[in-house]
């Protein structure tokens, strides 16, 4: 049997930046093509469960089979108050044979922090 095209999206780290937050991300794709553009929309959950932002965050292209890691500095976001990070949906999910929806079906997440990650 063949493998179950996936997205493999990791947080693994939050840490204070000059600017606010940053998250990195390890990201591999496992979809079977390449992704020529990759970008998501994010929830952010404040420590009281209540959302404080959506943002985008882009990954721009992501070649099959490649494991990339990714850094966002999220500007006046404290990282200890961050409790959840939800994707919401993807805004981008572009390549040659790629049809939109295989980003979000494909999706599997992991965290290495403290911080809830998932959909």
């Amino acid at each position: 049997s063949s493998p179950v095209p996936q997205l493999n999206l990791e947080l693994n780290a939050a840490q204070p930046s000059d600017k606010g937050c940053r998250l990195t991300f390890v990201v591999n794709n496992a979809l079977g093509a390449d992704l020529s553009k990759t970008a998501f929309e994010i929830a952010l959950f404040n420590e009281a469960g209540v959302v404080d932002r959506l943002t985008v965050l882009d990954f721009k292209d992501l070649p099959v089979s490649k494991t990339k890691v990714t850094r966002f500095d999220l500007a006046g976001t404290d990282c200890a108050k961050v409790s959840r990070v939800l994707i919401n949906s993807a805004t981008e999910c572009a390549g040659a044979s790629v049809e939109p929806a295989a980003c979000m079906r494909g999706l599997k997440t992991s965290t290495r922090t403290t911080i809830a990650f998932g959909v």
